[in-house]
């Protein structure tokens, strides 16, 4: 038997890039059953990262605090801790698959071998002078295929054919009544992602109307908070979802009859749980940063077009058939 590897992946946010790392992972540990897995992330997303089966242990970090806080000793406390504790483990090797100056800057610590992007396959080329050995990884794909390719290359294996988020349903909140629902991801990081507030009540009046479905609405921040509120008020019937740490929104998710959702990372993240889900995009390019199309999920419109409640409602009914 091989002996056991230790593994240090270096991915700290967003939430949607975290996801879009998961079928890499998948396909790594069917590969390398002897791999321990060792995730780098933002202690705001930690839940993400431990949400997958295979990933042994979370490490988290603060950077973003840290950036806003550097005049305070408790700020560099955390750095030290946090570079001595990656120091001591013993690393096999070390994949920075965020290719960012300080993702790279983090991984140095180490000590161990380095790999990730090419200069000449991330944002932020500079970063790959950190890394041992580098990866050309073509710009036209996915962030799913990105990523995929990019472990693929650096641990010797072949991309299967489909990718393979490789998480279970949560348990329902138990909040939520036992009724079938529907969940409208409606906040967005901009408000050029957002999708109208008239399309989100017709859409509502439509899947209660037509499917007898509960519209339950979650939102991250207050202002979010303030919109969810709005919506629920028009909405035939709606539940505003209480605050919720992302392993509680991937049981609501993971049990919900079907999911509409803006660009944003919960929706990425029903993508991952193979629930009957529309992605609408306004202002971004789905080719790139969409969901993976399966008979399950299907992305609408692009940038700078905004697709109608009858296109919504006649994909989701696609997906909720599974064709």
């Amino acid at each position: 038997m091989r002996a056991m590897m230790n593994l240090l992946i270096v991915r700290t946010s967003s939430m949607g890039d975290l996801i879009h790392t998961w079928p890499a992972i998948s396909e790594l540990k069917k590969h390398y059953p002897n791999f321990r897995i060792s995730w780098l992330v933002e202690k705001s997303f930690a839940d993400i990262a431990s949400l997958h089966p295979a990933v042994d242990q979370v490490i988290t970090m603060n950077w973003r605090r840290w950036r806003a806080q550097l005049w305070q000793l408790k700020t560099w406390r955390e750095i030290a801790s946090l570079r001595q504790h990656l120091k001591a483990v013993d690393w096999d090797v070390v994949l920075d698959s965020q290719g960012l100056l300080r993702s790279a800057f983090v991984a140095s610590w180490t000590k161990a071998p380095l790999a990730g992007f090419d200069w000449r396959s991330v944002r932020e080329p500079l970063a790959s002078l950190f890394y041992h050995k580098r990866y050309r990884v073509d710009w036209n794909l996915s962030a799913v295929e990105r990523n995929r390719s990019l472990f693929a290359q650096a641990f010797g294996y072949t991309v299967a054919s489909s990718p393979q988020f490789g998480i279970t349903a949560g348990e329902c909140p138990v909040w939520l009544a036992q009724q079938p629902y529907a969940v409208l991801l409606h906040a967005t990081s901009r408000a050029a992602k957002q999708w109208p507030e008239t399309h989100w009540c017709l859409l509502a009046k439509r899947l209660f109307v037509e499917q007898g479905l509960t519209m339950v609405l979650p939102w991250g921040s207050e202002p979010e908070k303030h919109r969810a509120e709005r919506l629920v008020a028009q909405m035939p019937a709606a539940v505003l979802a209480p605050k919720m740490s992302l392993r509680e929104a991937a049981g609501l998710l993971a049990h919900a009859q079907a999911v509409i959702g803006v660009d944003t990372g919960l929706t990425h993240l029903a993508n991952a749980l193979n629930i009957p889900l529309v992605a609408i995009y306004t202002d971004t390019d789905p080719a790139r940063t969409g969901v993976v199309p399966t008979p399950y999920a299907r992305n609408l419109g692009n940038v700078a077009s905004c697709p109608g409640v009858d296109e919504v409602m006649e994909a989701l009914l696609l997906c909720q058939a599974g064709v």
